[in-house]
């Protein structure tokens, strides 16, 4: 089914208070589910922080072969707390968006009142961005309580996370706009966020890498997402590149919206 929509966002408009509109539908979605949001999106990080960070961490400790001697488990909970906002802002971008355009009729039944392509595009960007920092505060206290964080400058790891979790969820959902079928986010996630996830330096240093794979790390939005919030964490942070990181997944973020503006007009607005 195609959805249908008659209004067009005024030029240059970045928010609205039409899209704050969007946002509030999806937190009163949210408020009936929450507990399944919660739990689907904090499980997998937190098994992966025990497992390695606790488990396979004794062992990397033990040979001492991170720089500077870090603590492995201090060294990966910054990464998987940026990773789960990607994971999040990933997921929320791709199939519950196809639902509203394709399935379900949201889409259509919003563009029958004053909200326009955009509004929509924004507001759901909105939501993403409040789900990746909710789950964020909540992994961060986890982070805390293992005393896996050497600097209080760990806080500020929670918005390059969100920043992070937008960064990808704004090209996706521009993709998103393009599909009249989910078999595209098949290939999506198994060839394109499954593999950032193991290789942007998520759980060893990308100088690890192959040489000739080392430069498709630093172009990846999540190596900026995970060197940001790595650095900050253990109190190492160079100001120079951290403003390379944020302003790397800055681009991103706008370059993905200005995308979704255009096929989110194409595929919604008649």
């Amino acid at each position: 089914m195609t959805v249908i929509g008659l209004r067009i966002a005024r030029p240059g408009a970045i928010a609205s208070r039409r899209s704050l509109r969007v946002l509030e539908h999806d937190l009163l979605v949210f408020r009936r589910g929450w507990f399944s949001y919660l739990l689907s999106g904090l499980s997998q990080p937190f098994l992966y922080l025990v497992a390695m960070g606790i488990g396979l961490g004794l062992y990397v400790n033990r040979n001492g072969s991170l720089p500077g001697g870090v603590p492995y488990l201090d060294y990966i909970a910054p990464a998987l707390l940026v990773t789960q906002a990607m994971m999040a802002g990933a997921f929320e971008a791709a199939w519950p968006i196809m639902g509203k355009i394709t399935w379900d009729g949201t889409y259509e039944a919003a563009l029958n009142t004053p909200l326009s392509a955009c509004d929509l595009l924004l507001g759901d960007l909105m939501w993403i961005g409040f789900r990746a920092t909710l789950l964020s505060v909540l992994f961060l206290l986890v982070i805390a309580v293992l005393g896996a964080a050497a600097s209080p400058l760990v806080v500020l790891a929670v918005p390059v996370a969100v920043l992070t979790a937008l960064a990808f969820a704004a090209p996706i959902m521009a993709f998103t706009a393009t599909q009249s079928r989910d078999s595209g986010f098949n290939a999506l996630f198994r060839f394109g966020i499954t593999p950032l996830f193991l290789f942007s330096g998520t759980f060893f240093p990308i100088e690890k890498l192959p040489l000739f794979l080392q430069p498709l790390a630093w172009i990846t939005p999540l190596y900026h997402g995970v060197a940001a919030a790595r650095s900050l964490s253990l109190g190492q942070v160079e100001p120079v590149g951290l403003t390379v990181h944020i302003s790397a997944l800055a681009v991103v973020v706008v370059a993905g919206v200005a995308a979704g503006r255009i096929t989110f007009r194409r595929r919604l607005v008649v």
